[in-house]
């Protein structure tokens, strides 16, 4: 019998199909989530499984309590980590975890990532947050957990849709968006951005951050009430 849920794992699937095309991670690293809007679940990559073998029927559905609702497979180790955001931060249809290589060495050095150009003003208003570093009494609590609590912590006076991406201290990056695919294009985009942020800082280590007059023009153009990038 076809599961009532193929279609939200035929959208999980596809999207974490995208991490290595993209170039995002290797191996079984990362994972992709896709909420089912109103339902109050998520379909989710499975623990562990390299992604050339990874099937549409190995997804694994999960509620906002972290019960298993569908699948054989165990679920992605940072499921917990899914679940609080989804719970916390309004808007996000998918989440994105990888460590995409660029991204990764930004939160391994505990660094914001700067706004040092227009490409990155494009997409968001702000550097790329970084979290605090995680604490030894959260890191013996539950980890996957905490990790979610770390980024709500940044997240406090942030807007999320506004400020799709964020790196976790000293371990790697996650992102999201209003559907699982547009999280995987901001995860692609913060890699572009760090890469790029990197080149700048090895050239000129006294790199200016952006002026905030170019900052507010590139990212209201493309975001703001009277956006004009792109077809109508």
């Amino acid at each position: 019998m076809e599961s009532k849920y193929r279609e939200l794992k035929e959208r999980a699937w596809a999207a974490n199909m995208e991490i290595p095309r993209r170039g995002l991670a290797i191996y079984t690293f990362g994972n992709v989530s896709a909420l089912e809007p109103g339902a109050g679940l998520f379909a989710i990559k499975p623990s562990g499984v390299p992604y050339e073998k990874l099937q549409v029927d190995d997804m694994v559905v999960v509620d906002l309590e972290g019960r298993i609702v569908e699948g054989t497979l165990r679920p992605s180790s940072d499921t917990r980590t899914h679940i609080v955001l989804y719970r916390n931060l309004r808007g996000l249809g998918g989440i994105v975890h990888t460590h995409s290589t660029y991204a990764t060495g930004w939160a391994q050095a505990c660094l914001p990532i700067p706004i040092y150009g227009t490409t990155h003003a494009d997409h968001l208003a702000e550097d790329v947050p970084c979290t605090a570093l995680m604490t030894d009494e959260a890191v013996g609590r539950d980890y996957e957990t905490e990790t979610g609590n770390q980024i709500l912590e940044c997240f406090r006076n942030r807007n999320p849709l506004h400020t799709p991406m964020v790196l976790v201290a000293g371990h790697a990056p996650f992102a999201w968006g209003e559907t699982a695919e547009k999280a995987v294009y901001n995860a692609a985009v913060l890699e572009e951005l760090a890469k790029m942020a990197f080149i700048t800082r090895g050239l000129s280590p006294d790199a200016a951050r952006l002026s905030d007059r170019l900052i507010r023009k590139h990212f209201e153009r493309k975001h703001g009430q009277n956006a004009y990038y792109g077809q109508k």
